[in-house]
C-alpha cells in the first residue's frame, strides 16, 4: 500500500468475538439497500429493520459456521471494515440448508427467505462456472467512509480469491455507480445488468489471478 494513513489498517479473517460488531457494520450499511427494500417489503419501519438485523446475523453466522470466508478490516484493535464471500462448497440458492431456511424464515418471513434465495440463484446463474463464489456483503463502518479504505477492503477479498486454488472468482450483485466503480477499479468487469425482482443492478465479476 502506498496510502501512508492506511499502513496501520490490516486484513484478517474474523473471529467468532468480532461477529457482534460486524454485524452493526453491516446493518448500518446495508439499511437502505434497495435489494433489501425489497425483499423484505415492509411499509413498518420497525419491521423493516428487525428482519434486517435477522438476515444479517443469520448470515453471518451460516458464514461462520460453514467455515467461509470473513474478512474484516482492523485498524489497531478496531474493525472498521468487513466482507464475507460464500462459495459453491455451500449449497446455495435453492438448495441452501434446511436449518438455514428455518433461522431465516423465523427471522425474516417466508416471502422474505425466499427472496433472498432467489437473488443467489438469479447470481449464481450468470456466474461463468460452479467454482465461483459470490461477495455475498462488504461495508465499512459509517465513520470510516471515504478515507480509501473501502480500495483496501476490496483488495483484500482480491487477494484472499487469488489464493484460493479451487476458486475462479467472485461475483458481486451492485446497484449503485460508485460501488461499480469502486469494484471495477480492482479488476471487476462487468457480466452485464441483472434485474432481481424488481431491483436492477450490474454484475461484476472478478476473475482469479492465478500464480503462474
Amino acid at each position: 500500500m502506498d496510502h501512508n494513513m492506511l499502513d496501520e489498517c490490516r486484513a484478517v479473517y474474523l473471529t467468532a468475538e468480532d461477529l457482534r460488531v460486524a454485524a452493526s457494520i453491516l446493518y448500518n450499511a446495508y439499511h437502505d439497500d434497495p435489494l433489501f427494500i425489497a425483499s423484505f417489503s415492509c411499509s413498518d419501519k420497525v419491521a423493516y429493520e428487525q428482519k434486517l438485523r435477522a438476515a444479517i446475523r443469520e448470515e453471518l453466522n451460516s458464514l461462520w459456521q460453514q467455515k467461509q470466508a470473513l474478512i474484516g478490516l482492523f485498524d489497531q484493535e478496531r474493525l472498521v471494515g468487513v466482507a464475507g464471500v460464500i462459495t459453491q462448497d455451500v449449497p446455495l440458492g435453492e438448495g441452501r440448508y434446511w436449518h438455514w431456511r428455518l433461522k431465516m424464515l423465523l427471522g425474516t418471513g417466508w416471502q422474505s427467505t425466499q427472496a433472498l434465495m432467489k437473488k443467489e440463484a438469479c447470481i449464481l446463474e450468470r456466474l461463468p462456472s460452479e467454482r465461483c463464489g459470490i461477495l455475498q456483503f462488504i461495508a465499512l463502518a459509517p465513520s470510516e467512509q471515504h478515507k480509501g479504505l473501502g480500495h483496501q477492503l476490496v483488495q483484500a477479498v482480491v487477494s484472499w480469491c487469488d489464493e484460493q486454488v479451487a476458486l475462479d472468482g467472485i461475483g458481486v450483485f451492485t446497484t449503485q455507480e460508485t460501488h461499480s466503480h469502486l469494484f471495477t477499479q480492482h479488476q471487476f468487469v462487468s457480466l452485464g445488468e441483472l434485474v432481481i425482482g424488481t431491483v436492477a443492478g450490474q454484475l461484476l465479476f472478478y476473475a482469479s489471478q492465478k500464480d503462474e
